[in-house]
């Protein structure tokens, strides 16, 4: 069964290397550069994601806070959350909030693409 991404992050160009990279290694791949797309996460038949990448710094919203709220529901709580930044010290404010991994940008491919993996096994 083809697992289900939800990528959200404001910079349409990694939107399109993220989404290249992983329709590219057999994922389904839902995109957005809303973080309000995060917090309605559910497709358009309804279904939730099978994981979450979800950029740090988002135009308007911060991604640790969409990840908070996401964690603290019980329909999406237990949904994988891999939050990617360029900040350097994001990664330890992202486990703080609840997210399951942290990939720093700019990212290798395959460092990326372990995490997926790793969350969806």
């Amino acid at each position: 069964m083809t697992k289900h991404i939800l990528v959200v992050d404001d910079d349409p160009d990694i939107l399109d290397a993220i989404e290249w990279l992983l329709v590219d290694a057999g994922y389904e791949v839902r995109t957005s550069d809303k973080g309000d797309s995060a917090e309605n996460l559910r497709d358009t038949n309804g279904g939730l994601p099978d994981l979450i990448i979800l950029d740090v710094l988002l135009s308007g919203k911060d991604g640790r806070t969409i990840c908070r709220h996401l964690k603290s529901r019980p329909d999406t709580r237990g949904i994988p959350i891999v939050m990617i930044s360029a900040h350097p010290g994001a990664a330890g404010s992202v486990r703080a909030v609840g997210a399951d991994d942290f990939v720093a940008k700019p990212f290798d491919v395959d460092v990326l693409l372990a995490a997926v993996e790793r969350h969806l096994r």
